[in-house]
């Protein structure tokens, strides 16, 4: 049994570690990666196609949702673009903002904070993405760095009661009432929150920098001189040639309030669970097709326009579903989980929920994160408790360790979701962002540490 536990985690760690590796690489596409990859694996553990059949089933049933709220929502949100229904969003943004790109990355963690109220991350990242890319294209900003704060933020509001790590920890260590377990760990959320705005106004002034360097370069145009009428000027003629207005939208402005409202609705639902988002979507893109593109021509060419990016991130998302699904039903994820605790030296027993947490963004590349709660947490849990440790304690530290990594690891479909409507790359973002967020974890545990939360 051992022997079998030793094999599956070599051979869990060999996929994760070369599609990880060949995505930040860029040397493989994702759904090429995910596919074969984890498929060799699998055969070289003695399973057959058949087998690989039910893993592709198991993994797909937890990416099905998703497959489909992002086909619907993404040309829902294309429809919206080309009626202009953001225009008027993103030129009230660059008033805001004046053009500071400061401003800007602190607006953007705040948008991140309560679009996550609802605990949903593909939720989230549908609200904010189309409204704040524009933006951030319009003052000539990364959008890997529009990921990074947006899912950092994210992932802090994730401690939520109604959040899914909360809840996974609440069954694992039993705990009766998960608010009470949120209770305790509200005083280093809300230090969290803190450090964002302070930690989003620091890499504001490094985009800032960056910016100016390239303009320096003259890659760029320097819009610091430029008044911030013709910034909007410029964004509105992009915008005129990327999202032409077309049909009833065009002839009828009154249709763009019409717009809002939909928008507005469609999110109330999913917000107030009245219908599952791809459900809200779908019926959102048909009701949409009607309201701006009277003629059945019209409405065919809007979606033969978007479907390409819609159907092209939902292939890749499919494809992770294979990944996960063979990952997990073979068991190398838990037998990582189960191994990784066992090459910790008995001497450092007493600081074990701490070194797991310092690592668990790293972890979260190498497991899901129903591995990380249901496999890693029970043994950490017990072998921390063998000294003393409360296991409210443990759940603290391996929560606050990893939650802030939730949307740096290719394990979330949601996170699949935000690079697509970024029009970024899943291998550039984890090697942009990896390290911030990383080092943003290990500060947020020391602090945790500090006042008592966490305890040694």
């Amino acid at each position: 049994m051992q022997n079998d536990t030793l094999w599956l985690t070599i051979i869990g760690i060999l996929i994760i570690g070369s599609i990880v590796g060949l995505l930040i690489a860029k040397r493989i596409s994702p759904i090429v990666g995910m596919i074969l990859i984890p498929s060799m694996g699998a055969l070289l553990l003695g399973y057959h196609v058949g087998d690989l059949v039910s893993f592709f089933n198991s993994g797909l049933e937890r990416v099905i949702n998703v497959v489909l709220m992002f086909i619907f929502a993404i040309i829902f949100f294309g429809i919206m673009s080309d009626s202009g229904l953001f225009k008027p969003l993103i030129k009230r943004l660059i008033i805001l903002t004046r053009g500071n790109v400061v401003v800007v990355s602190i607006v953007t963690a705040l948008v991140g904070m309560f679009a996550q109220l609802d605990g949903a991350g593909a939720t989230t990242f549908l609200l904010s993405i189309p409204a704040l890319l524009p933006l951030y294209k319009a003052l000539n900003m990364n959008r890997y760095l529009l990921l990074l704060i947006l899912g950092l933020s994210a992932a802090l509001m994730n401690m939520i009661p109604w959040g899914g790590p909360m809840a996974r920890t609440a069954s694992v260590i039993k705990a009766d009432n998960v608010n009470q377990l949120w209770y305790g760990i509200l005083p280093v959320q809300l230090i969290g929150f803190v450090l964002i705005l302070v930690f989003a106004t620091f890499l504001g002034f490094r985009e800032q920098k960056r910016i100016r360097k390239a303009v320096q370069a003259g890659e760029v145009t320097n819009l610091e001189n430029l008044d911030i009428s013709r910034i909007i000027a410029q964004y509105e003629h992009d915008q005129d040639i990327k999202f032409p207005v077309r049909g009833r939208a065009k002839q009828h402005p009154i249709i763009l309030w019409i717009n809002a409202i939909l928008t507005i609705t469609i999110i109330a639902v999913m917000l107030l669970d009245i219908a599952p988002p791809e459900f809200a979507f779908m019926i959102g893109v048909a009701l949409a097709l009607i309201i701006n593109f009277g003629d059945v021509d019209e409405q065919m060419n809007r979606l033969k326009a978007h479907a390409p990016n819609a159907l092209m991130m939902a292939a890749v998302i499919i494809a992770a579903g294979m990944f996960l699904g063979v990952l997990n039903e073979t068991g190398m994820l838990k037998a990582i989980a189960v191994n990784f605790i066992k090459i910790i030296p008995d001497a450092v027993g007493p600081y074990i929920h701490i070194i797991v947490g310092i690592f668990g963004v790293p972890l979260d590349l190498l497991t899901s994160t129903d591995a990380y709660y249901f496999a890693l947490l029970p043994v950490v849990e017990q072998t921390a408790s063998q000294f003393g440790i409360p296991n409210v304690s443990t759940a603290y530290a391996m929560i606050i360790g990893n939650i802030v990594g939730t949307f740096v690891s290719p394990f979330s479909p949601a996170l699949w979701l935000a690079v697509g409507l970024a029009e970024a790359n899943m291998g550039t973002y984890i090697k942009y962002a990896f390290f911030w967020i990383w080092c943003f974890a290990i500060v947020l545990l020391f602090i945790a540490v500090l006042i008592g939360v966490v305890t040694i």
